[in-house]
């Protein structure tokens, strides 16, 4: 379901040596990786961005049984990153994802499914290391 982005196009963060620099050209930004490549890193630099932004709201398995599914459900114009969705999201609260006009929605994990997503809704976390500098930006999985 291609639906533009309700917050933001574009979110950018600077951690130590490393640079976020995601362009988001959806309203649902599902990445999906192998382990190891930096996606949970990128998940604490945008909740460390979270704490300036409030737009920005993050969860992860830690929220498992803290009521995250009501908080984002009451919700209103916030960027929700959720890391290891695979373990958070079940079917239900994905279709409710896909269905959500109120918020935009960067989403870690390897299970895209639920969502619905066509193959190029689906990207990948890379990077790039240049002068001492790592930066991670999103590619598309497929092509």
């Amino acid at each position: 379901m291609k639906i533009k982005p309700v917050i933001t196009n574009r979110i950018q963060t600077k951690h130590t040596s490393y640079d976020v620099d995601f362009e988001l050209v959806q309203n649902i930004t599902f990445i999906a990786g192998d382990s190891g490549v930096g996606k949970t890193a990128v998940f604490s630099f945008l909740q460390e961005l979270a704490a300036e932004d409030k737009r920005i709201k993050c969860f992860n398995f830690l929220d498992q049984n803290k009521g995250y599914k009501q908080a984002i459900k009451n919700s209103k114009n916030k960027l929700v990153v959720i890391d290891n969705a695979d373990l958070l999201l079940n079917d239900e609260f994905r279709l409710f994802i896909s269905k959500d006009m109120n918020n935009q929605y960067i989403i870690f994990g390897r299970n895209p499914s639920g969502l619905l997503l066509q193959a190029d809704e689906i990207f990948e976390l890379k990077s790039e290391t240049k002068e001492g500098r790592t930066r991670f930006y999103i590619g598309y999985a497929f092509g």
